[in-house]
């Protein structure tokens, strides 16, 4: 059997037909993902213009160190992950391995830091509930409650990225990816950087507006 009909699956043609699918399928799943997102950042707008108080409140308790750090860890990933694509394409191994393993890192650190995060918002009565802290305005509790469902959809999406990772330098350590077929890395370097860019909007959102006492 020759390298291309071992790197190109029955139902497409040729490698070029195969990664244009691949390409495709990424960005469309994607484009339903900007939607998902889309409602949430949708109902933190509404609830923000119609409760600012409560949400400018709401957002001086969270902590700015920790977000900022997780931002800094996120952009670093997202540079790893592009310098992971480059080493794919031009068949550099070694070089590969180790930018997926520092962007799996990366990942595994933004976790630990939002752990951390979580655990000082439970101890200070920050989650929306029958514990939600008294001492502020009615309304916090509407921007903890988005606070908890966008960080926590973003970090979901963070987990999967760590599968993903850790699978593409298993791979990558099998030398299964060439300069001639690497899709994989592409695709899952299209979806670690929505991730980031996630984020991006996620930090200014809920970290910075509104810092001022």
């Amino acid at each position: 059997m020759s390298e291309h009909s071992s790197i190109v699956a029955e139902q497409f043609e040729d490698a070029a037909q195969q990664y244009e699918a691949a390409n495709l399928g990424t960005w469309t799943f994607l484009a339903t993902e900007v939607l998902f997102f889309g409602g949430l950042f949708m109902a933190y707008l509404a609830y923000r213009h119609a409760y600012p108080e409560g949400f400018a409140v709401g957002s001086r308790q969270i902590s700015l160190a920790f977000g900022t750090l997780n931002t800094a860890i996120l952009l670093s990933s997202s540079l790893s992950m592009a310098l992971a694509v480059q080493a794919a394409r031009e068949n550099h191994t070694r070089s590969l391995i180790r930018c997926l393993l520092l962007t799996l890192l990366c990942a595994l650190g933004f976790m630990v830091v939002k752990g951390f995060e979580y655990h000082q918002d439970f101890v200070e009565n920050l989650v929306p509930g029958p514990s939600f802290s008294k001492a502020l305005p009615p309304h916090s509790e509407i921007f903890f409650f988005l606070y908890w469902a966008m960080t926590g959809l973003h970090a979901i999406h963070v987990l999967v990225g760590v599968g993903l990772l850790a699978t593409l330098a298993g791979m990558a350590r099998a030398r299964r990816f060439t300069a001639q077929y690497h899709t994989p890395v592409e695709m899952v370097g299209l979806y670690w950087h929505f991730v980031d860019a996630v984020w991006i909007f996620l930090y200014p959102l809920l970290y910075l507006i509104d810092r001022h006492a």
